[in-house]
């Protein structure tokens, strides 16, 4: 794919129980996605066709023969269905394991679509994490499926909200073995993943600051000995690299500095520590990327919403931003615009 063409967006369409259909179709209505890239669906097409029902928006459901043919006709959503779904099993607002599986099937026919160059990009709508674990699934989430997918060895989510940007030293993990996972070759390990992504995404010598784990970056280890014995070796490890990282800085200061411009990103170290400032500071244009894997995937930053399914109310803001960011990702802009 060269810089003139427009690159191929594989967009999953969530648990159909949720919100994914309604925010797919209401993204996929603006007029700047197909304008920027070849997008089609990889769902059910009677899960779309009543998100188009519902929401109102001008837009037809085709079924797609080809992948690879698909997204070229603005209006019309081509829809990658691998007949994995009844309509009668789709149970809106409610937590369905049928409809776990479902959803976790169809992120990994975008996975495959990825590896064999037909598509460039992933763009996810939310899965439900109980619905999968109830349908069988140990990885419960997008990130986790893909790496076994792919067999990536290191993998992070990084969650993004305007200029704030926040890498996870860990993410579905309870806070005791998130807490666990502080260790000097893991912060180094993701320090260096960091690093690396973010000169790919232009960054010519990125500015990473490390949160520390304990209040008050420990208070000289009056709160635990983690930023002593884990963090700050693995700070100065990676400085002595040549990565321009710093820290451990307390987390009730370090967002702060970020938002105003120190920092390109913050390496947090558990899931609600990076989740909760960048939800605070943007919430409906908040998105995620996962770093280390060998295609593009980037996926909003909300659940599947049982509670307002259905109902047509939901906003797309933020499958709208992970489009876009796809495409950055894919034509090789970084974190620019597409």
């Amino acid at each position: 794919m060269t810089q003139t063409q427009k690159p191929a967006i594989a967009i999953t369409m969530g648990d159909p129980c949720g919100i994914g259909p309604e925010v797919v179709v209401k993204a996929m209505a603006d007029p700047r996605v197909y304008a920027s890239c070849r997008p089609m669906v990889v769902g059910n097409v009677h899960a779309m066709e009543q998100a188009v029902s519902l929401t109102g928006v001008p837009m037809k459901i085709n079924e797609a023969d080809d992948p690879a043919g698909s997204g070229l006709e603005p209006g019309v959503i081509d829809v990658v269905d691998i007949h994995n779904l009844n309509p009668e099993d789709i149970t809106v607002g409610e937590i369905n394991p049928i409809c776990g599986k479902a959803a976790m099937e169809w992120v990994t026919k975008a996975g495959e679509l990825a590896l064999a160059g037909v598509v460039d990009a992933l763009a996810t709508a939310p899965l439900n994490k109980e619905a999968a674990s109830l349908a069988g699934y140990k990885s419960i989430g997008h990130m986790e499926l893909l790496q076994e997918l792919t067999k990536s060895k290191l993998v992070a989510t990084m969650l993004m909200s305007k200029n704030l940007r926040v890498v996870h030293l860990s993410t579905h993990r309870s806070l005791s073995r998130a807490c666990e996972l502080v260790k000097k070759d893991r912060v180094l390990d993701y320090l260096k993943l960091t690093h690396d992504s973010f000169v790919k995404f232009g960054f010519k010598d990125p500015r990473i600051a490390v949160a520390a784990l304990n209040p008050h970056g420990s208070d000289g280890g009056l709160m635990g000995d983690e930023e002593a014995e884990e963090i700050a070796p693995a700070i100065e490890a990676a400085r002595n690299e040549g990565i321009n990282a710093i820290g451990p800085v307390p987390a009730d200061i370090i967002f702060h500095q970020a938002i105003q411009g120190q920092h390109d990103v913050v390496l947090c170290m558990y899931h609600d520590q990076g989740h909760i400032p960048v939800k605070v500071y943007g919430f409906e244009e908040s998105i995620t990327a996962n770093l280390g894997l060998p295609f593009v995937r980037t996926s909003v930053d909300h659940g599947t919403a049982f509670d307002i399914a259905g109902q047509g109310v939901a906003t797309h803001e933020s499958m709208l931003e992970s489009i876009r960011l796809a495409v950055a990702l894919a034509l090789g802009n970084g974190l620019g615009d597409p």
